[in-house]
């Protein structure tokens, strides 16, 4: 077991929840504040970062600081202590404590804060609400003598190649002869230098995602026993590991608009919500979307939900939802909160697998602006 250095930390929650994923433009995600290149013995996992996190931070001993909403939204012109920003950054600095923020990234990975939220409300037979990223399959299909073949399908398959649905290690493969002369300088594995050389070779094909791409390649030129193997590569026009914002599922049991309204609250720990909609209208499928969804109220529709949970509701976008049949449940921007205890427990638990002895507090800061009276 060993303590991690910074960049290690984030290596590890970089694997779950890529930059790549970010969704909005100039996304201001990563690295924030300080430096990663320094061992990390605790980090404080927040919603926001302000002056009481801060304290906080500096409290409980934490050299870095995982938060979902960005504390440098906006590009800055310049950094005066005397504001509240600048008194944050420079104390944030003097402390040495650094601050990565993973924002829409973090809304559309799996296990992220839509996923979170979907999992409070118990929402079941789940998919995406929006699609914002996909990757476009490729194939390989590489010559290899037939004694080899069925190690370097195994090394293939163990590189995530040949991964299609349910199933893995699948691959197709044709038996024909290959031909080649080897010239000075060669070192063959077969034959003689410049003497023609035919040999029995079987074409191995396997699909991969395209974020996988060197990753196989490695894997295949590593177990091919040739000096120079042969081998094709091609982008297919066909799509996988789709991910995107927001969540549509169905709840385990019908109920009305009033009592999912309650169901939300209890579920998502908020003293109020506000509700567009007839209570007494049977709810069986929900969309939920994380912070801002007033852009998706359509997609919701298109979805099929009968509600859509989402924050920060414009009063205009809830009338264009009440003409369109759609009933509104909104808890909040703050109900992110829920990322707080699934991000440390998920770290946590990727900490201990890498042997890695970096601990992950849940911030006990409410950094919620509004009181309800």
């Amino acid at each position: 077991m060993k303590i991690a250095n910074g960049n290690e930390i984030i290596q590890l929650f970089e694997s779950w929840s890529p930059k790549k994923l970010a969704c909005m433009e100039n996304d201001p995600i990563g690295l924030a504040i300080g430096t990663l290149n320094k061992p990390v013995a605790k980090v404080l996992v927040t919603l926001d970062v302000n002056e009481q996190v801060a304290d906080e931070a500096i409290a409980k001993g934490c050299e870095l600081i995982i938060a979902h909403h960005p504390p440098i939204f906006r590009k800055l012109s310049n950094i005066r202590t005397d504001t509240p920003a600048g008194k944050l950054y420079e104390k944030l600095i003097k402390n040495d404590i650094a601050v990565y923020a993973a924002h829409t990234n973090l809304d559309v990975a799996e296990g992220g804060v839509n996923d979170l939220l979907a999992d409070a409300l118990q929402l079941e037979n789940r998919q995406i609400l929006e699609k914002t990223y996909h990757e476009n399959l490729m194939k390989l299909a590489v010559f290899v003598p037939d004694d080899y073949a069925e190690k370097v399908r195994f090394a293939l398959a163990k590189a995530g190649a040949g991964h299609i649905g349910n199933y893995d290690s699948c691959s197709f493969s044709t038996n024909g002869q290959g031909r080649f002369r080897a010239l000075e300088g060669a070192d063959p594995f077969i034959g003689n230098i410049g003497e023609m050389e035919m040999t029995d070779e079987e074409k191995i094909e396997v699909v991969f995602p395209h974020s996988i791409k060197n990753k196989v390649l490695k894997a295949m030129l590593n177990a091919h026993p040739y000096e120079e193997p042969a081998y094709d590569i091609y982008t297919l026009a066909v799509e996988t590991n789709e991910m995107g914002l927001g969540r549509v599922g169905t709840l385990k049991q019908p109920m009305t608009l009033e009592q999912f309204a309650q169901h939300v609250k209890t579920q998502l720990d908020v003293p109020c919500v506000r509700v567009v909609g007839d209570v007494e209208k049977t709810i069986s499928k929900v969309a939920v979307v994380g912070g801002d969804g007033n852009k998706y109220i359509y997609a919701a529709k298109r979805a099929g939900a009968d509600v859509f949970v989402t924050g920060d509701m414009y009063f205009h976008v809830a009338q264009d939802a009440q003409s369109i049949g759609l009933n509104i449940v909104d808890p909040g921007h703050h109900v992110e909160k829920v990322m707080i205890k699934g991000v440390a427990e998920k770290m946590t638990t990727l900490c201990e697998n890498a042997k890695i002895t970096t601990q992950f507090l849940q911030s006990e800061v409410n950094t919620e602006p509004f009181i309800f009276i």
